[in-house]
């Protein structure tokens, strides 16, 4: 069954919609969930709540790559699940390396980033990416959208960890830059 054809469904408001979902999408969105959550339970419960909001939100949105879809509800409810669970100690998963490494350009609640959640600065960003050459791109969203280690991030991008490390950095120096110019970095 094509996306298409599954996002029809979900208007329809058919059950089925969840089950082929499942079917097409389960391993890739558990992947996503295991690695913010690095366990297996956990990352269930937080694809199955994606499902959820996918039915819940479909009926006023139509998304356009249902997989892109899917997998920023997931990654938003396992981010939510483990800043639930741990509060104050989020040491040792790829969530918190890769938070530590952004930390000079997005840092947490006391940061100068001016409120994070706001729309502003997801548009910014999107636009920084598009302006990334495709291989930088592809390596920054692997390591900070999809939160892999830098030894998968590199291998997937074709490239070496220093070459993948070296690029990295010279893409937060420049997001950091980024951000200053668009006024969303003090």
């Amino acid at each position: 069954m094509t996306d298409a054809e599954i996002v029809d469904l979900y208007f329809r408001r058919d059950e089925q919609a969840i089950r082929e979902t499942m079917a097409r999408y389960q391993r890739y969105l558990m992947k996503i969930a295991m690695q913010l959550l690095g366990d297996e339970q956990d990352a269930e419960e937080c694809v199955n709540d994606a499902y959820l909001t996918a039915w819940n939100s479909m009926p006023d949105y139509r998304p356009e790559v249902l997989s892109a879809y899917l997998a920023k509800i997931t990654r938003q409810k396992a981010i939510d699940r483990l800043r639930y669970q741990q509060r104050q100690k989020r040491q040792g998963t790829a969530y918190a390396i890769s938070l530590e490494e952004l930390g000079d350009v997005i840092e947490d609640e006391s940061s100068a980033v001016s409120e994070p959640d706001d729309g502003r600065l997801k548009e910014a960003i999107a636009r920084f990416l598009k302006d990334l050459p495709p291989d930088a791109r592809h390596l920054f969203l692997g390591r900070y959208f999809y939160f892999d280690s830098l030894k998968e991030t590199a291998a997937y991008c074709g490239m070496s960890e220093s070459k993948a490390k070296s690029m990295l950095h010279r893409a937060r120096r420049k997001l950091k830059k980024f951000l200053k110019k668009e006024d969303l970095y003090e």
